[in-house]
């Protein structure tokens, strides 16, 4: 399918390069433009780039009603060529698409999902913020628009990118090291339910637990299963923890587990790291007491927006605190997260095909 292209008039769009004064922050900056495709009888239809702004949508939209909603989180950088570039993208789409197969919403092409990304940062590609640390952050997202009131699969669709001007994460890189509250009172998902998804209900069904975890001073849950055993992820992010030999253990995704696509990216970038990356089962009992005995020495978080995340201790329900290490950012961590953004911003070469430069197009 051809995009077609319905731009702000000129006048109306930025002109030079976006140079902010001060650090833009994360997630809250727009720009001037957004894709758009519509399902309806059967397929996806009608590709286009429009001016950023509301939707107009019925009072009776399923997705409104029911949740079906999916998205997705994925980065672009500028290199020191000026072009910028997208990562990993088709990992995105990949993901995207086994999200929709959970909340019963139509596939769509991986090529196409990417062509609208490339698209839309081609045309607003004056708006990615020129200081350290900066990105293009891309949220491509689908929803149910079918206007009636019974629960089933919507027959209409609307699948929409819109792209954020960003900063870094945590001004200073990594962060300092958070706490997490590991709760039995709360879990974010059980076995065959929508755990493994993107879905918009995942994240809305984590803020009562995110207020738990602020009142015991920690920024966020550490799930775990259903039996309250085995440590399965954070509220925004994967886990990991890394022993004294330098091994980084991830918990085996599930399908309670979000397939992170950062944690996926660490695993293939064992040799270049350094060290063994490997996932297995984590029971929560023997990762505290290897802790305690000074075998895990570092610990922390897989994440689009952080990439990296590290964690200085948890706390219990009960107020039991338990230190990783001396409680600050590790080198491992350190190292991790260097590489990885270093990769991204293509100081360093990564494995074959994980950056692509967003092509220039005549419009």
């Amino acid at each position: 399918m051809e995009i077609t292209y319905n731009l702000k008039p000129a006048s109306e769009r930025r002109t030079e390069q976006f140079k902010p004064e001060g650090n833009v922050g994360f997630g809250s900056l727009r720009t001037d433009h957004m894709f758009l495709m519509d399902y309806h009888d059967g397929q996806w239809c009608d590709p286009r780039i429009v001016p950023y702004g509301p939707f107009e949508m019925a009072p009776g939209a399923m997705a409104l009603h029911y949740g079906q909603s999916i998205f997705e989180g994925a980065k672009a950088f500028m290199h020191e060529d000026g072009e910028i570039y997208t990562f990993r993208i088709n990992k995105n789409a990949e993901r995207m698409n086994r999200s929709a197969d959970i909340v019963c919403i139509p596939n769509i092409d991986e090529q196409m999902q990417m062509d609208a990304i490339n698209a839309l940062i081609d045309v607003d590609r004056l708006w990615f913020p020129m200081q350290e640390g900066a990105c293009l952050y891309i949220r491509p997202f689908i929803f149910a628009t079918e206007d009636r009131l019974s629960v089933s699969p919507s027959s209409r669709y609307t699948f929409c990118v819109v792209l954020s001007p960003s900063g870094a994460y945590y001004a200073a890189g990594v962060n300092k090291g958070i706490r997490l509250l590991i709760s039995k009172t709360f879990h974010r998902a059980v076995s065959g339910g929508t755990g493994a998804s993107k879905a918009a209900g995942n994240y809305a069904a984590s803020l009562r637990a995110g207020k738990a975890a602020a009142a015991f001073g920690a920024s966020q849950v550490l799930y775990l299963d259903s039996t309250n055993q085995q440590i399965e992820e954070a509220g925004a992010m994967n886990h990991f923890h890394i022993l004294k030999d330098g091994t980084v253990i991830i918990p085996t995704f599930t399908d309670t587990i979000l397939k992170s696509i950062t944690s996926q990216s660490i695993m293939e970038l064992g040799e270049m790291l350094g060290c063994e990356v490997r996932q297995e089962t984590v029971m929560l009992d023997k990762f505290i007491a290897d802790i305690e005995s000074g075998e895990i020495i570092e610990a922390g978080g897989f994440g689009t927006a952080a990439v990296v995340s590290a964690v200085g201790s948890y706390i219990f329900e009960d107020g039991h605190v338990v230190t990783v290490g001396n409680g600050e950012v590790g080198e491992h961590v350190q190292r991790i997260y260097k590489l990885y953004t270093e990769i991204q911003k293509g100081h360093i070469k990564g494995p074959e095909g994980w950056v692509k430069r967003v092509e220039r197009l005549a419009k």
